[in-house]
C-alpha cells in the first residue's frame, strides 16, 4: 500500500512538472514581442518613462488652482503666563484654554511667476478659568508679482520647459532601449540559429561519415583498400561524433541564455522557426544619414543640453540684475471677546463685527539692487556660456560620428548582401561536388583523404553561408536601431 501511494505521489509530481513547462516555436518577430513584454530591462525602462510622465504632469499642475485647508480641532493649552503692571511688578497666572481653528486657502499661480490667493480663517478660543470665549474671522485677498520675471527669468515657465525636455528625453531613451533590445534579441536569436544550424550540419556530417566508414570497412574486408585508409575513416568518424556532441552542447547553452533574455521560465523549451529566407534591401546612404541625424537620441540629447544650458545662463544673469516685487492685499476681519457665551453666538458676533469694521488693505513695491559682488556673478555667467559652447561643439562632433557610422554600416550591408548571394551559389556547387566525390570513392576511383577534403569543403561552404546570412540580418537590425527606421518595410519605428 505504501509503495502504491509513493508511486502515485511521484506520478503526480511528474505530471505537475510537465504541465508547468511551456514549449515555444518562435520566429524572430515573436521572440522580440515576448522580450518587450517580459524582459526586465524593458519593464524597468517603462517605469522610468512613467516617472518622467508624472514629473511633467506635476510641472503642469503647478499652474492650476490649489486649495488647502488646515484644521486645528481641538487644541488644548494649559500653562503659566506673566503680566507686568506700570510699577514693574510681574504677576503670574494660570491659563487653561481649549481652542478650535480652521484656515481655507485658495491659491492661483500666474504664468508670470506671481500668484493670487484668498485666505479665510476662523478661530475660537475658550478660557476654561474665566469662562471667556474669543472668536475671530478673517478674509484676505492677496497678490504677489515678482517684476524680474518679465525681463529676466521666469521660474514657473522654465520649470515646465525642463519637465517637457526631460519627458522628451525619457521617451526617446525608451525608444532607443527598445531598439537596442530588438538588436540584442536579434543577435541572440541568430546566434542560437547559427548553433542550431551548426548542429544540423554536424549531424549531416556524422551521417555521411558513418556511411563512408561502412563503405571503407567493407572495402578493407574485401582487400580493396589499405588498412591505413580504413583506420583513417575510423578516426574521421570519431572526430565527426565529437564535433556533433560539442554542437549539441553549445546549442543547449545558447537556448538557456536566450530563454533568460526573453524573460521566460527557465524550465520552458524553445525551438526556432526560420527557413533562412531573406529580402534584398536597397539602402540609400543619404537617406539613412538624414534619418539618423533626425531621430538619434544622441543628437537630441545635445540639443536638449543646449536648451537647458541657455535657461541656466538666463537664470544666472537674473541673479545679477535688479529685482523687484509688488505685493498687495485686501482684508476684512471681525473679533468677539465675551464671557459666558456659546460658540455659535460668538461666531455670529465675530461676523457682525467683520461687517461693521473698516477694511484693511495695503500695497507695496520692494526693489533689490545689487551694488558690489566683485564680479562673482559675471564669472559664473561666463562659465555657463563656456559650458554652452562645449555642448555646441559636442553636438557637431556627435553628428559627424553618426554620419560616419551610418555610412560604414550601409556599405557593410551592401557587402554582406553580395557575399551572401555568392555563398548561396557556392553551397549549391559544393553539394554537387561532394555527391560526385562520394560516388567516386564508392567506385574506388579516389582514396579516403580526397573524400575528407571534399567533405570539409562542403562543411565550410555551409558554415560560411550561415555566417553571411546572420551578418546580413544583424546589419539590417543594427541599421534600424541606428536610424529609427525599418528599411525592410520602409517605415519609421514608432
Amino acid at each position: 500500500m505504501k509503495k502504491l501511494l509513493f508511486t502515485g505521489f511521484l506520478g503526480f509530481i511528474c505530471f505537475f512538472s510537465l504541465h508547468s513547462q511551456s514549449s515555444y516555436t518562435l520566429t524572430l518577430e515573436e521572440s522580440i514581442e515576448i522580450a518587450k513584454s517580459k524582459s526586465y530591462s524593458m519593464l524597468t525602462l517603462s517605469e522610468d518613462l512613467k516617472i518622467a510622465e508624472y514629473n511633467l504632469k506635476s510641472a503642469t499642475s503647478r499652474l492650476k488652482t490649489h486649495i488647502d485647508m488646515t484644521i486645528g480641532a481641538p487644541q488644548y493649552n494649559e500653562t503659566i503666563e506673566s503680566w507686568k503692571d506700570t510699577t514693574g511688578i510681574t504677576y503670574f497666572y494660570p491659563v487653561k484654554e481649549l481652542g478650535y481653528s480652521g484656515v481655507l486657502t485658495i491659491n492661483q499661480p500666474l504664468p508670470t511667476d506671481g500668484n493670487i490667493f484668498i485666505s479665510n480663517m476662523l478661530s475660537s478660543s475658550d478660557n476654561l478659568k474665566s469662562n471667556f470665549r474669543s472668536s475671530r474671522l478673517r478674509s484676505r485677498i492677496g497678490f504677489n508679482q515678482p517684476l524680474n520675471s518679465f525681463y529676466a527669468y521666469n521660474s514657473i515657465k522654465s520649470t515646465l520647459k525642463r519637465a517637457e525636455l526631460d519627458y522628451e528625453r525619457s521617451n526617446k531613451q525608451y525608444k532607443r532601449e527598445e531598439l537596442n533590445l530588438i538588436y540584442q534579441v536579434s543577435s541572440a536569436y541568430y546566434n542560437l540559429l547559427s548553433l542550431q544550424k551548426s548542429t544540423e550540419i554536424a549531424s549531416l556530417d556524422l551521417e555521411r561519415q558513418m556511411e563512408a566508414y561502412e563503405i571503407s570497412k567493407n572495402k578493407y574486408a574485401a582487400g580493396l583498400i589499405r588498412e591505413v585508409d580504413a583506420l583513417q575513416m575510423e578516426v574521421d568518424l570519431a572526430e565527426a561524433q565529437n564535433n556533433h556532441d560539442i554542437a549539441v552542447l553549445n546549442e543547449e547553452s545558447a537556448k538557456n541564455s536566450f530563454i533568460e533574455l526573453l524573460g521566460l521560465n527557465l524550465a520552458d523549451t524553445i525551438t526556432l522557426n526560420n527557413e533562412m529566407n531573406y529580402e534584398i534591401v536597397i539602402v540609400d546612404p543619404v537617406q539613412a544619414v538624414n534619418l539618423a541625424l533626425r531621430n538619434r537620441l544622441e543628437v537630441r540629447e545635445q540639443e536638449i543640453q543646449i536648451e537647458l544650458q541657455k535657461l541656466n545662463i538666463k537664470q544666472q544673469k537674473a541673479n545679477g540684475l535688479i529685482k523687484g516685487s509688488v505685493d498687495a492685499y485686501f482684508e476684512r476681519a471681525g473679533m468677539d471677546h465675551q464671557a459666558d457665551i456659546s460658540f455659535m453666538q460668538s461666531i455670529r458676533n465675530s461676523y457682525n463685527n467683520l461687517i461693521d469694521r473698516n477694511s484693511s488693505y495695503g500695497i507695496g513695491l520692494t526693489i533689490t539692487i545689487p551694488i558690489l559682488d566683485w564680479g562673482e556673478n559675471r564669472a559664473l555667467v561666463r562659465a555657463a556660456q563656456s559650458r554652452l559652447k562645449q555642448y555646441t561643439y559636442r553636438k557637431e562632433e556627435v553628428e559627424r560620428e553618426i554620419e560616419t557610422e551610418v555610412k560604414n554600416l550601409v556599405a557593410g550591408i551592401n557587402s554582406n548582401l553580395k557575399r551572401l548571394q555568392v555563398l548561396e551559389k557556392n553551397v549549391s556547387v559544393a553539394e554537387k561536388s561532394f555527391e560526385i566525390t562520394r560516388q567516386r570513392f564508392s567506385d574506388g576511383d579516389i582514396d579516403s583523404q580526397s573524400l575528407a577534403l571534399e567533405r570539409n569543403r562542403l562543411n565550410n561552404a555551409y558554415t560560411s553561408h550561415l555566417r553571411a546570412y546572420i551578418n546580413y540580418q544583424l546589419s539590417l537590425a543594427d541599421l534600424m536601431r541606428k536610424t529609427f527606421y525599418d528599411f525592410r518595410t520602409q517605415r519609421e519605428v514608432e
